[in-house]
């Protein structure tokens, strides 16, 4: 069998095919899952068709669409919509205790790093009669992503920057497994984490109930989370009618390393991202070709080792090794690509910091490897993806804020900047906007 990772010499050819991206929209479906889609709605459709059918469905239906589309696609039995509190304490007791402790460990650094993020956000003011509030949004819907892999830390890393922020009312939606339940380490992480309701809604189905509101499922001002090509699909859809965090697409990792980088570890960062999904895009950048191979022997033994190693090759496949000439083309074809997550494994990872302009998370040095990112750093693992880094940023408390100008002039402010106002307005061929400030001014 040929090496998982191929490798690209040079960084025109790596622009042209490892780091090439494409069109989320024009992602290419798995066979299974296009005969899913035929099955379900007699006719081959594209995932945004479908996503469209969905949304459609549920906004006539409510419940009982979603009820029917989420047992679908997730094999689960009939169950309630929403999560009973009886559900929630026996999640408690089925979690061993040293699992709980490592979640309510994640829970208290992420919560920690986003109250200090909250100090330095923005705050409401008033000066010479103009000003902002600053308010967080009231409900938000929080996607719990994760069917197979459970996933409680995303979870996590969703919501408790909406409590640091002081949302009133968090939300949730989850798949449910094959008998109904939803798994107690997910319902262990919301009520930590501190989302009050819970229900049985996954996919574009889910993001749909957010948005319109169902039966049992309360509409939403914004949704937030991670999730599959349908849930983003049905956010960008969705978006207008109900806010969204951002479109996330399948993860992302790249890791820049020079010869001094351990190949074990380039290994198994660059497979800690591969094992998530078979979209994954690892991506190893690195300034000598003897390094990427040794790298690609490393990713080799390590797959045979993975309990999702068939997940984890068809990833790896899908990314590569690049090899660039030096250290300056190195930064410059990672700050293009603009990963999700950057790992910096070089000799003076320091350094290389400042020069990074277009990274959703940079993990600096070996000592902190992406996947405390992912688990109990601080930040919140929801980052953007798929060359989004160039303008959006990682989830955070501002997302779940909203500010609003304030505007309380005087008599005299009118009197002085009033004209001004009406002779644009004039300019503009805005007659009543004129009008508006002339009759104040003739009065006074």
């Amino acid at each position: 069998m040929s090496p998982a990772l191929r490798i690209t010499i040079g960084g025109e050819a790596a622009r042209a095919g490892v780091l090439r991206r494409d069109m989320l929209r024009d992602a290419v479906l798995p066979a299974a899952m296009q005969a899913s889609i035929a099955a379900t709605f007699g006719a081959p459709l594209t995932a945004a068709e479908a996503v469209a059918r969905i949304i459609a469905d549920v906004r006539a239906d409510g419940d009982a669409a979603v009820r029917r589309y989420s047992q679908r696609f997730d094999g689960s039995a009939d169950a309630p919509m929403e999560v009973t509190p009886a559900e929630f304490d026996l999640a408690f007791t089925q979690v061993a205790p040293e699992l709980l402790a490592a979640v309510e460990l994640m829970v208290a650094r992420v919560r920690a790093f986003h109250a200090v993020q909250r100090e330095h956000g923005p705050q409401a003011f008033s000066a010479n009669g103009l000003g902002m509030i600053v308010r967080p949004i009231q409900r938000a819907g929080i996607y719990m992503t994760g069917n197979v892999a459970v996933l409680p830390s995303s979870v996590v890393h969703t919501a408790v920057p909406g409590v640091v922020a002081g949302v009133p009312d968090l939300i949730g939606v989850t798949a449910a497994r094959e008998d109904g339940s939803v798994h107690p380490l997910k319902l262990v992480a919301a009520r930590l984490a501190g989302v009050q309701r819970v229900f049985r809604a996954s996919g574009a189905q889910a993001i749909a109930a957010l948005a319109f509101g169902t039966e049992s499922i309360p509409r939403v001002d914004k949704v937030f989370g991670p999730g599959n090509l349908f849930v983003t699909l049905a956010k960008q859809q969705l978006y207008g009618l109900v806010g969204i965090d951002a479109v996330y697409g399948p993860t992302e990792t790249v890791v820049l390393a020079d010869d001094s980088a351990a190949p074990d570890l380039c290994a198994a960062d660059l497979l800690a991202q591969a094992e998530h999904d078979v979209l994954a895009r690892p991506i190893l950048i690195t300034t000598s070709e003897a390094h990427a191979h040794a790298v690609a022997a490393e990713v080799d033994r390590q797959l045979a080792t993975l309990e999702r190693g068939v997940i984890a090759r068809q990833a790896i496949e899908r990314g590569g090794g690049v090899v660039a000439a030096h250290l300056d083309e190195a930064i410059a074809l990672a700050n293009e690509f603009a990963p999700e997550h950057l790992c910096l494994l070089v000799r003076d990872a320091d350094g290389v910091l400042p020069r990074v302009e277009n990274a959703g998370g940079i993990f600096v040095g070996e000592d902190s490897p992406e996947v405390l990112g992912d688990y109990v750093a601080g930040p919140s693992h929801v980052m953007p993806t798929g060359g989004a880094a160039r303008f959006a940023s990682p989830l955070s408390v501002m997302d779940f804020l909203k500010v609003t100008s304030t505007i309380a002039l005087t008599a005299d402010d009118l009197r002085t900047i009033g004209p001004a106002a009406a002779m644009l307005a004039r300019a503009e061929g805005l007659t009543a906007h004129a009008r508006s400030i002339e009759l104040r001014l003739e009065g006074r």
